[in-house]
């Protein structure tokens, strides 16, 4: 039986398993302009293990058909904070991933108690800045030139949220 993280109204949160790997992998290579891939193995590791950090699979509440995958780390940290490496929703414009970060920030700060909680993106992946940055996620910086995809140097904007952010938006009624 998989393991529940969190629901939402129309999506819900999973630990992974072994069998979502093919699934997990897919998307990556789909989605490999907007993401660093990790190898199979890497995967294989993270689901074993599952302690230092974990590969989520999101999906719908009716029926459980898969939509998206997000990769957390950082969950044994004295500093209490998360760093989530991949957000990738295969389905888009159905408001999934909204739906899924909202459903993230909730098991990060109300679930596992994170004090702060961190991501990159790749500077011209103008719909997932949108979304973080509507989500409550700041700007801290611009990584540039840090990363080499195809042989181009490409820069990294880095946005975070910290608990006492997050409680003012659920305050606010802008969370789930």
């Amino acid at each position: 039986m998989a393991e529940i993280l969190k629901k939402g109204p129309r999506l819900r949160l999973r630990r992974a398993a072994m069998t979502d790997i093919d699934y997990i992998c897919a998307l990556q290579e789909e989605n490999s302009d907007y993401i660093v891939p990790f190898p199979r193995t890497v995967h294989e590791t993270i689901i074993s293990q599952a302690e230092a950090s974990i590969d989520i699979i999101v999906e719908e509440q009716a029926g459980g058909a898969r939509v998206g995958y997000l990769h957390a780390t950082g969950l044994l940290l004295d500093t209490r904070e998360q760093e989530w490496t991949h957000v990738v929703i295969e389905k888009k414009g159905c408001g999934y991933g909204r739906e899924a970060m909202k459903l993230l920030k909730a098991w990060a700060f109300e679930d596992r108690g994170a004090h702060r909680a961190w991501l990159d993106c790749k500077d011209y992946n103008a719909r997932a800045l949108h979304l973080y940055e509507s989500e409550g996620m700041m700007r801290e910086a611009l990584i540039r030139e840090t990363i080499l995809c195809r042989g181009v140097y490409e820069n990294l904007v880095v946005l975070g949220i910290l608990d006492r952010e997050y409680r003012a938006r659920k305050h606010a009624g802008l969370e789930l």
